[in-house]
């Protein structure tokens, strides 16, 4: 799947990144890369959903396959 949306940051716990995209839904990547962990960033993702359990419980948890961010002009 293709998600395009802004990274999010959350100071909750351990500090939860996220992407959430132009609908409003919520991801949670289980390997966000540290090039994406900028907050507000918009970015484009491929991923596939992840079949495990957290305690964020904010959004679908995803792993991301490829990315690139979406620069602003």
């Amino acid at each position: 799947m293709i998600i395009k949306g802004k990274i999010s940051y959350q100071d909750l716990e351990t500090g939860i990144w996220s992407i959430v995209d132009h609908s409003g839904k919520r991801w949670v990547p289980i390997n966000m890369p540290d090039q994406l962990k900028i907050d507000k960033a918009e970015v484009e993702v491929r991923a596939k959903r992840a079949d495990v359990e957290g305690i964020a419980m904010n959004g679908q948890y995803i792993e991301i396959t490829g990315f690139h961010t979406i620069p602003k002009f």
